[in-house]
């Protein structure tokens, strides 16, 4: 069998990813076969998942890792530029700075079904998921949360990690719940195509780590 070199095999096995992680997206990791996979991706070879990734598991590992990376870096370049500016100042800025990173610049390049993904991934596939990530790729995150134990209004710190908890979960399913709508071709959907929608999400998230204790 003739074998691709390195760079070739990479850029033939992306079509390949990015129609895993929509399909991931719309149904789940196990609701998806690799038949399914190689057949929306115009392979004609059913078994391209098993050659370029050697596994379904292993290609839903590189999948995270891809977005996890992207994410991180575009976090940290933006946590970078608000530092240099003297901030954050608020908490506002740092729940605006987590919406607006967690999606991509370019809305046709369909990146944001990564985080429909991961969002239904870490529900049903934990462990893969937190495995697959290695301790590695959130760095941006981990500098958010030392600005936000700054920032918010004085609290013990386990219940500053349980609003942390809230907090990634309400984003997820919030930017989740949108990509869904977006995907949907049927439908206008005016709300989640509006910028308004993300700054709003920005509020409530805000307000969520602001709540009083009691």
């Amino acid at each position: 069998m003739v074998r691709l070199d390195a760079k070739t095999q990479s850029k033939a096995a992306l079509p390949l990813k990015l129609v895993a992680r929509r399909l991931f997206a719309e149904r789940g990791v196990d609701g998806v076969t690799v038949r399914e996979i190689a057949r929306a991706a115009g392979q004609k070879n059913h078994g391209a998942v098993g050659y370029h990734f050697k596994s379904k598991e292993a290609l839903v590992r590189e999948i995270i890792r891809d977005g996890a990376i992207v994410i991180d870096a575009r976090r940290n370049r933006a946590l970078d530029r608000l530092e240099a500016q003297g901030g954050p100042r608020g908490v506002r800025e740092v729940a605006d700075l987590l919406v607006r990173t967690s999606l991509s610049e370019d809305p046709s390049d369909g990146e944001e079904s990564y985080i429909r993904f991961i969002t239904m991934l870490s529900m049903t596939h934990r462990e893969l998921f937190m495995d697959a990530l290695e301790g590695r790729w959130n760095s941006g995150y981990q500098r958010c949360l030392e600005h936000l134990r700054r920032l918010m209004p004085p609290m013990p710190r386990p219940v500053q990690n349980q609003r942390f908890v809230f907090m990634g979960a309400y984003l997820g399913a919030v930017l989740a719940r949108r990509d869904a709508a977006l995907s949907d071709t049927t439908r206008a959907h005016p709300m989640w195509r509006s910028g308004e929608t993300l700054r709003h999400l920005g509020i409530t998230l805000a307000a969520l780590l602001d709540a009083p204790t009691e």
